[in-house]
């Protein structure tokens, strides 16, 4: 079976028109593939409204894992992704959006019941993830090739293999989560909302897990809509950034806001439409 489904093709507008590909994976709550929820993500209610503001396109889409997607788009093709994070390396053969979606930064997640072992390394609610890692008490559980920032990413560089178990494939988080249930590891990085979709998934209460924020990081992380490096992928964006400066304080907002535990909506939509406000073309 094809790594790449495609999942749509739009009819052409008249006249000759470019195909842009986009990529999309499966990432809760950004893109749902499955499920009751299936097609309700961030990116999947964004998609036909971004694709509406760029009719000069044909419009195919296709889903991928994160490897294969990857890898076309260093690529020299016409191919987008529209939920990545900026990284130094990837900005050598990715041409970045400005901000789409602002959303809560990676964290610990850990079992209600084994908060004891944790508290040690707590301090005024975040924890210190070097020392954490430094113990040795358990590995880190984390999904293989994902990004999770550049403060993360340069931390987990740093840290012994011994101190990370990586997981691959299509299902890596809810593996990790099982993993974690039967007691073969006890924390796990990733993003809160994802972790509770997925805990749901694999039939764990999200009220028998705690989150906890990471010393030394920011509060949000800015996704991006990122193209393959080509002058129609350059050219691309520059459309793109147009129909983002639309739909992001607004649409992408509320639509993002939705997946948030009640007690954390009102403030997320405030702070991310200071920062929309206060970053105009960034």
């Amino acid at each position: 079976m094809p790594l790449a489904l495609l999942l749509l093709w739009l009819p052409s507008p008249p006249g000759h028109a470019e195909m842009l590909t986009w990529l999309l994976r499966d990432l809760p709550p950004l893109s749902i593939f499955e499920g009751e929820q299936k097609g309700q993500g961030v990116v999947d209610l964004l998609m036909p409204r971004l694709i509406a503001e760029l009719p000069e396109y044909q419009h195919e889409l296709v889903r991928v894992n994160r490897a294969r997607g990857l890898q076309m788009l260093r690529e020299p093709s016409f191919t987008c992704d529209p939920s990545l994070l900026w990284s130094k390396e990837r900005a050598q053969w990715v041409t970045y959006s400005i901000t789409s979606v602002r959303v809560l930064s990676n964290g610990l997640a850990v079992r209600r019941a084994d908060r004891a072992s944790l508290a040690q390394f707590i301090q005024d609610g975040k924890v210190d993830l070097p020392a954490l890692l430094a113990s040795g008490k358990s590995p880190l559980g984390v999904v293989a090739e994902r990004s999770y920032g550049q403060q993360l990413d340069k931390l987990l560089q740093q840290v012994p293999e011994s101190s990370i178990r990586a997981h691959y494939g299509n299902d890596a988080l809810g593996s990790l989560l099982q993993m974690q249930r039967l007691g073969r590891l006890q924390w796990l990085l990733g993003y809160w909302p994802e972790i509770r979709y997925q805990a749901t998934q694999q039939g764990i209460d999200p009220q028998d897990l705690l989150f906890y924020p990471i010393q030394g990081t920011d509060k949000y992380q800015e996704l991006h809509i990122g193209c393959s490096n080509t002058p129609q992928g350059q050219q691309a964006i520059t459309r793109i950034d147009q129909a983002l400066l639309k739909l992001r304080e607004d649409f992408l907002v509320e639509r993002y806001a939705a997946w948030l535990e009640p007690g954390l909506r009102d403030e997320y939509r405030a702070d991310a439409r200071a920062f929309f406000q206060s970053h105009e073309g960034r």
